[in-house]
């Protein structure tokens, strides 16, 4: 979708977030699945594709982005995946009745590092809620300045590195797609830290 506001563009995150979603497409099958910042929601749209059930999600405020998730869901016939509205840092009504979810995916959510406590605070209401489940996330490095570490201690969350050859997207192009080209991807997954008992 060539907008290149938020939402309303499929960034280089967002194609390798895919990429590993297919590379673990046989374990999706029933899984639940929600995006969060869904915008075009490939991702989203990739896991409902193989087997999962799966919620798209964006802010309340960006009706655009909301209409663009429902748009990529018809375009791919998925018209019954759920869309809603949800902003980060926000106990909503829709937050508190979410249904459990196993994964969580969001791609290049970490964009603008004022949005960063209030997407892990979302995050971390969500593990709490499902605490097996996991945070799947890739993001662009931006500047080498911005750090989600000290709030990942704070939110009692802990992270693993996945390196990007691992599931095949270390390459310029993914899918007959020239995204990611030379941007550096990281990808992690986020979970709720283990409890010494103290």
């Amino acid at each position: 979708v060539p907008d290149s506001q938020y939402g309303l563009y499929a960034w280089p995150s967002a194609v390798v977030l895919a990429q590993y979603v297919w590379a673990q497409r046989r374990s999706l099958p029933g899984r639940r699945v929600l995006e969060i910042g869904a915008g075009v929601s490939l991702p989203g749209v990739v896991a409902a594709r193989c087997g999962a059930q799966v919620t798209l999600s964006d802010s309340e405020e960006l009706p655009r982005c909301l209409q663009s998730c429902r748009r990529s869901c018809l375009l791919n016939r998925l018209p019954h995946v759920p869309v809603l509205g949800l902003t980060w840092g926000r106990v909503s009504p829709e937050l508190l009745s979410l249904a459990p979810v196993d994964i969580i995916l969001g791609s290049d959510v970490f964009f603008d590092p004022k949005d960063f406590e209030d997407i892990l605070t979302t995050i971390y209401f969500l593990l709490e809620k499902n605490p097996h489940a996991q945070f799947w996330t890739t993001y662009q490095v931006r500047s080498a300045d911005w750090s989600i570490e000290a709030l990942l201690c704070k939110w009692n969350l802990k992270n693993i590195h996945i390196p990007l050859h691992s599931f095949g997207a270390d390459k310029e192009h993914l899918a007959s797609s020239s995204l990611p080209g030379r941007h550096t991807i990281e990808m992690m997954i986020i979970s709720l830290a283990q409890s010494d008992g103290t």
